[in-house]
C-alpha cells in the first residue's frame, strides 16, 4: 500500500529517525519539507548586498540540510524526496504544501520551547495541528 507522508524539516534527525523505528512501512513515500525565512518583507530595509548575502547563506544551509536529511532517509532505506518553500512562517508554508500535495499525514517534530518563548513566537506544530487539512503526527525527542 502506497502512503506518502509530508514531514517538516528542522536542524534534528529525531523524527525521521522515529518514524522509521515504530511507522515506517515499505511502499510508504516521504517529502522531506524545509520552510526557510522568506526575506521578501526586508526588501526595502535591507541593502542589496546584506539581501543576496542572506539568500545565499539560505541556499547553503538548505542545500545541507537536504544533504543531510536524504542521506538519513536512505540509510533507513525509505523513499523520500526534498522541497524547500520560503516563507515568512513555516505554520502557513506548510499547510499550503500540504493543501496541495495531499498528504496521508504530516509529521513534526516539536523543539520543546519553555512556555513563555512559545507563546510569544507562536509554535509551527500547534499551528499545522489545528490548521491542516489532514491528520498530522507531531514527534516530540525522548
Amino acid at each position: 500500500m502506497f502512503i506518502f507522508l509530508l514531514f517538516v524539516v528542522h536542524a534534528c534527525t529525531f523524527v525521521i529517525i522515529g518514524y522509521a523505528e515504530k511507522f515506517h512501512r515499505t511502499g510508504n513515500k516521504i517529502t522531506l519539507l524545509h520552510c526557510p525565512e522568506n526575506f521578501i518583507s526586508d526588501i526595502n530595509v535591507l541593502s542589496p548586498g546584506t539581501l543576496m548575502d542572506l539568500q545565499k547563506e539560505r541556499a547553503s544551509k538548505t542545500a545541507s540540510l537536504m544533504d543531510k536529511f536524504m542521506d538519513k532517509a536512505r540509510s533507513l532505506h525509505i523513499e523520500a524526496e526534498f522541497m524547500s518553500k520560503a516563507a515568512e512562517k513555516a505554520g502557513h508554508a506548510i499547510v499550503e504544501v500540504s493543501e496541495d500535495m495531499k498528504p496521508y499525514m504530516i509529521v513534526v517534530g516539536t523543539r520543546g520551547m519553555g512556555k513563555i518563548r512559545r507563546t510569544i513566537l507562536g509554535s509551527v506544530s500547534d499551528f499545522v495541528v489545528h490548521h491542516a487539512h489532514c491528520p498530522v503526527l507531531v514527534y516530540r525527542q525522548k
